[in-house]
């Protein structure tokens, strides 16, 4: 059986790597603004979207890798009942971040195993995270020193760079704010045997 992470975040892949994992990479192909925007329309939470978009992504790798264990994970940015995904540009990311100054808003992640192309288990976690009233000035030579890599966000930052400057207080879990739940999935890698316990 071959672990696989159904997505090509670099982060993602970073933080199961740094955890000591030996896995493989098959990014799922479901289209997710597809898949998100009726439940979007329906009014459904958003930690049910996170939960969905991430079971949607390790489904479609583990129907085709027969008897592999596979990673899925997505996560949801809610303000309030606004939701926010990853902005298409940097004028996009500008007026994303404007929105969210001087105001607290949640990051909800969530990761799900899949074999066979059924879930076998299910995690969500959710952090909440205050940023602090931010200029516009500030917030375009923000954007300028951080460059394009932001765009693969879902808040337009990156907390483990230069992201961390916007925020005057973080409550949660970092592996949740940076878009996996690792501990709770180390523990259910460990429960089957994937890891050494």
């Amino acid at each position: 059986m071959t672990l696989v992470l159904a997505s090509g975040s670099r982060i993602r892949g970073e933080l199961l790597r740094n955890a000591g994992l030996t896995f493989e990479v098959d990014p799922a192909t479901i289209d997710e603004r597809l898949v998100e925007k009726p439940l979007l329309d329906a009014g459904v939470a958003p930690e049910d979207i996170a939960l969905i978009l991430a079971e949607a992504k390790a489904d479609d790798v583990s129907a085709r890798r027969h008897g592999d264990l596979v990673i899925g994970a997505d996560q949801v940015l809610a303000l309030g009942d606004e939701r926010f995904t990853k902005p298409a540009d940097m004028e996009a990311a500008r007026r994303q971040l404007l929105s969210l100054s001087g105001k607290t808003h949640e990051l909800i992640s969530s990761v799900v195993l899949s074999q066979n192309g059924e879930a076998i288990w299910r995690e969500t976690s959710v952090a909440r995270l205050t940023m602090r009233p931010l200029s516009p000035e500030f917030v375009g030579q923000y954007l300028a020193d951080a460059g394009a890599d932001i765009l693969n966000s879902v808040g337009g930052y990156q907390l483990e760079s230069l992201g961390v400057q916007l925020f005057e207080k973080i409550e949660g879990d970092y592996f949740t704010i940076l878009g996996l739940p690792l501990l709770p999935l180390l523990g259910k890698l460990r429960d089957l045997g994937i890891l050494k316990s």
